[in-house]
């Protein structure tokens, strides 16, 4: 077996298509967009490279054909957060093949000892936490959501055969949209959401595209109140936030993004988008002109009926007062109208370190559907493992 890095358009579409033949019977894969998988590779749109930097390589037989391939990389932006300098793992893909896996997660190993880092987290995303993090260990009978790892359930075996260890788990909560009038909430989550609901101080409303500014800038508010916290998440920029609004333009549903506000304070959002992976799961990856009329036919006549919960933050202040139900009725509001198209949701995916959000995504109807997990591995075997701490 030989590894290459990729650094030429062979080796890149060799880095691309190794998953098309790896999934071409597996029914529930769906291909994601090459120029997303690119954009994290690529220093002049991926922002980490400011702070980070990263290699990734393909892995060959004796007769060249491509059997496995691996990304990894350091986000010196995060090294002091840690207990030990941690990089990062990811974009895993193999065959079922414990000598191509630990040869691959041996480079990666190797790679970033040269670099003075102790431990790598995988598999994980040289970007934001909610894309390509973690690898599936269960919901294989259901399709992967927007640039989130669909895998083979052998691939949780060569991790853990390899020593690494579970960092956390990851839930990702879905449920069918009720009929009106069954909410599947609790009659007491209820009530106390329509208790906030009726306090003339709490106003919720639902984002406009004409406002794109003022709510990137609301977003950029909650979030650095609520996520910051979270251990390997930073604070985010004005420009980000503005930046990843206008990304999400073209694919926005003004009606289900919606803001809280206290005092016209904004102090909680709720942002969910057309499940965009209906859309694309007829492109193979490409978004040339064909793929982009299908997008077009699928986004606006065959219209999509999964809606996706990207993100969801409440300020540390106003947590536990009923906010978050509420917030989650003002969407059922139009959800359960007849101008919805919508028929099932599911959540951007909540880690096992952060209850309280659980325990929301159970108050308003939720079921676990899907778990990913995140595996961290210490190139020091004597050190003391520690799971991902729980946020109070």
């Amino acid at each position: 077996m030989k590894l290459t890095e990729v650094k030429d358009k062979k080796s890149i579409r060799e880095f691309l298509t190794l998953p098309v033949q790896l999934y071409k019977n597996e029914k529930n894969w769906i291909r994601p967009l090459d120029k997303d998988i690119e954009a994290v590779f690529d220093p002049k749109q991926n922002k980490l490279f400011r702070h980070g930097e990263c290699n990734r390589w393909i892995l060959q037989d004796t007769y060249g054909k491509t059997i496995g391939r691996v990304a990894a990389f350091i986000n010196r932006k995060t090294l002091k957060k840690e207990d030990q300098p941690t990089g990062g793992l990811g974009f895993f893909e193999c065959i079922n093949d414990k000598d191509a896996a630990f040869m691959l997660f041996g480079q990666c190993k190797e790679w970033l000892q040269e670099r003075n880092i102790e431990a790598m987290d995988g598999p994980i995303n040289f970007g934001d936490r909610d894309r390509w993090w973690g690898v599936l260990a269960m919901g294989y009978d259901r399709e992967p959501n927007y640039c989130m790892p669909y895998n083979f359930p052998y691939y949780t075996e060569l991790f853990e055969s390899y020593g690494f260890q579970l960092y956390f788990k990851q839930f990702t909560y879905g449920r069918p949209v009720a009929e009106e009038g069954e909410t599947g909430i609790s009659e007491k989550v209820y009530a106390k959401a329509e208790r906030v609901r009726r306090e003339p101080r709490y106003t919720f409303r639902h984002m406009k595209k004409k406002d794109l500014e003022k709510y990137a800038e609301d977003f950029r508010t909650i979030y650095n109140k609520a996520w910051v916290k979270h251990k390997g998440v930073g604070e985010m920029p004005k420009a980000q936030a503005l930046n990843v609004f206008k990304q999400l333009k073209p694919v926005i549903d003004e009606n289900i993004l919606w803001f809280g506000y206290y005092d016209n304070e904004p102090v909680a959002f709720f942002l969910n988008l057309p499940e965009v992976n209906q859309i694309f799961k007829h492109v193979n990856g490409k978004l040339d002109l064909v793929g982009k009329l299908k997008f077009l036919y699928y986004k606006y006549i065959a219209r999509i009926k999964k809606m996706y919960g990207v993100v969801f933050g409440v300020t540390p202040e106003h947590q536990g007062k009923g906010v978050e139900a509420a917030i989650v009725m003002a969407i059922a509001d139009f959800i359960w109208s007849s101008k919805s198209q919508y028929k099932y949701f599911e959540m951007n995916w909540i880690g096992d370190f952060n209850p309280k959000m659980m325990k929301v995504a159970t108050d308003v109807g939720g079921e676990v559907v899907k778990v990913h997990h995140t595996y961290r591995y210490l190139f020091d075997r004597t050190k003391e493992f520690k799971r991902a701490p729980v946020i109070d």
